[in-house]
């Protein structure tokens, strides 16, 4: 139970809030993100499940599917916009503990414990959205931590810090999921909790091109049109290249064109595009 607070507001500095008698000192909130170009049915998705029909209802814990680099966390991030809400991500690996996201103990200057809130913690707190990265490379002993703040109970419990953590009205989950064999296998239990799931596949061409131009703004028309070529080429090959490759690609291809290391813009496309894909690919793809 909250007994009291103190520090910045939520949409500031820090801070930090008294939880059953312990300080615990809260997270930053994530800064400016990209914005959200296209595919507005799976944000109407996102926000329908996060959305409350009652006093009595509450919102959902969704899962976001597809591969690396086809916009999972910005989606979310934009639906948090969207709802006015701070944003925080935590960014799961398989060696990821309980303490990691919950409450972790850190030595204090005067020499005491200080309680650092995770994102997670500091997101139930302030009523923020947490965006829980790559969700499925946790072990399920992470998850479980996890369980009752996935249901009706919405808590947590750190046996760290020894305080029971209840999520304000106003907090929000997520979690994506990359297709990758890199990964944990979910249990049942947490799994039947992340309803529901909301698969993120390639945008359609128009999109790719809107979502290039808003993110490398400077780039010529010529080069842009030829990296879209290669994105769509790559779809059409079921090669793992998305829109975040295509961005870096795109900006490259930018840099050397301006510093005059070559004169055409097929020709700086190639040069980031050697540095991209392996010879196989780069020819069996014919680009420029």
């Amino acid at each position: 139970m909250t007994e009291g607070s103190a520090g910045a507001d939520p949409a500031g500095m820090p801070g930090s809030v008294v939880v059953d008698g312990v300080e615990l000192r809260l997270a930053r909130p994530l800064g400016d993100s990209p914005p959200w170009v296209g595919r507005g049915e799976v944000l109407a998705q996102l926000l329908a499940a996060w959305s409350r029909v009652s006093d009595d209802d509450l919102p959902l814990n969704p899962r976001l599917l597809g591969r690396p680099g086809v916009g999972k966390t910005t989606l979310a991030t934009a639906a948090a916009r969207r709802l006015g809400l701070p944003t925080y991500v935590f960014q799961a690996t398989m060696d990821t503990r309980p303490e990691d996201l919950l409450v972790a103990p850190v030595l204090a200057p005067d020499g005491g414990v200080r309680y650092m809130a995770s994102g997670l913690v500091t997101a139930m707190l302030r009523g923020g959205a947490l965006i829980l990265d790559e969700g499925n490379r946790m072990s399920e002993k992470a998850w479980a931590s996890l369980a009752p703040l996935l249901d009706h109970r919405r808590y947590v419990d750190s046996a760290i810090a020894g305080v029971k953590v209840e999520a304000h009205p106003d907090f929000r989950f997520v979690t994506t999921m990359n297709e990758d064999a890199s990964t944990y296998e979910v249990p049942e239990y947490i799994h039947s909790r992340l309803m529901p799931q909301i698969y993120l596949d390639f945008p359609e061409e128009d999109e790719e091109r809107a979502i290039l131009e808003a993110q490398v703004a400077f780039a010529d028309e010529e080069v842009l049109a030829y990296v879209l070529s290669f994105l769509r080429r790559a779809h059409d090959a079921d090669l793992s290249y998305t829109v975040r490759d295509g961005i870096n690609v795109l900006r490259y291809a930018m840099k050397v064109l301006r510093r005059d290391e070559v004169e055409l813009p097929e020709e700086a496309v190639l040069a980031a595009l050697e540095l991209t894909l392996t010879p196989e690919e780069l020819e069996g793809l014919d680009l420029v």
